[in-house]
């Protein structure tokens, strides 16, 4: 009898094996489907005379949409060279096709009285009121406290909806200072807070490089980075490098990624890269449904200020924004990154 419970176990260990090993082979057969199905119509959008709006354009964008979105057990990473470059290469047709279709719609929405009641005329705006929503619930999860004063969005472009939904509906009392490197982006961004007021106070649009912006990045309390600034894995590590450079002690810093499949469509930001440019890694957030980008919360920890240290004749000291903060900063020293669906608070 043992013998035979023996030999029944290792029988239902095999079974279990051979289950797995089933399921993987799918796995990566889907796998191997969906890749073939991007990179055909990354050809075919190579091959487009303009990426400007059209019903064309339109079709192949939105068929590539829908092939990435569903969660896959794509790992980009671990693509080989040749599907490695031409991922890179749709990233920026991806960004190019974005950038003319925001200023596309940013010229359509300028010919209002008021541009900004007019907003769900662009075909993602709910995805923008659910990004900005679930960017403000994490920060507001993973960095308690008061709410942001002055905010920075880099990479803001010619059609600013998530400076606009974070103003207006989650943080209403603070600023925002939005960069872009181009200055047609800025200028038809500032038509659109022409008509508001009190919103128009609160929106300035800077034109710069953001590698040289520095004292500026000091006074922010949120810095929001732009999934599309610096779009290879270089470029995203020098710019925030230079973030954690001159950024405050204590300053949040949330950056746009992707997951799965969705890395053929934006960069992927290695969390490690957020370390090392001297930031606590807070939360990591891979969203499932609507929402294409991930969200990576960091804070800048606080620094040895040894000039307030000699000033007091001690060695050096920790200079932290309030207990609440210190009593964070040494929690989050210890998390590990966070990958799940969290429920925003009501």
């Amino acid at each position: 009898m043992v013998v035979d419970m023996g030999k029944k176990e290792d029988e239902l260990v095999q079974q279990a094996v051979n289950q797995q090993q089933v399921q993987k082979e799918e796995e990566d057969d889907d796998v191997q489907a969906l890749v073939h199905k991007i990179a055909g119509l990354a050809a075919a959008i190579a091959k487009l005379p303009s990426l400007s709006p059209s019903p064309e354009v339109n079709a192949l964008f939105t068929e590539l949409v829908t092939a990435c979105v569903p969660p896959s057990a794509v790992d980009v990473e671990k693509l080989g060279p040749e599907l490695q470059e031409m991922r890179a290469r749709l990233i920026r047709l991806c960004a190019d096709a974005e950038g003319l279709l925001e200023a596309h719609y940013s010229d359509l929405l300028a010919a209002f009285d008021n541009p900004l009641d007019h907003l769900a005329l662009f075909p993602y705006f709910n995805n923008y009121i659910l990004l900005s929503e679930l960017e403000h619930g994490l920060l507001a999860r993973h960095v308690p406290g008061p709410a942001p004063a002055r905010v920075a969005f880099l990479g803001s472009g010619p059609l600013p909806l998530s400076s606009l939904v974070l103003a207006a509906r989650h943080l209403p009392a603070a600023s925002f200072d939005n960069y872009d490197i181009c200055g047609e982006a800025n200028e038809r961004a500032r038509r659109l807070v022409r008509a508001d007021a009190e919103l128009g106070a609160r929106m300035a649009f800077r034109t710069s490089d953001v590698a040289l912006v520095t004292r500026e990045l000091a006074s922010y309390d949120v810095v929001f980075l732009a999934a599309l600034v610096g779009m290879a894995a270089e470029e995203k590590a020098r710019v925030v490098e230079h973030l954690g450079r001159h950024m405050a002690p204590g300053g949040a810093l949330v950056v746009r990624s992707a997951h799965g499949a969705r890395g053929f469509l934006y960069p992927v930001v290695d969390p490690e890269e957020i370390r090392r440019g001297g930031f606590d890694v807070l939360a990591v957030h891979h969203p499932e449904g609507e929402v294409i980008n991930s969200v990576i919360i960091a804070r800048k920890p606080a620094v040895l200020v040894e000039a307030q240290a000699q000033a007091h004749g001690h060695g050096a000291v920790l200079s932290r924004p309030c207990q609440c903060c210190e009593m964070e900063a040494r929690a989050h020293q210890k998390m590990e990154e966070v990958t799940s669906m969290e429920q925003l608070p009501s």
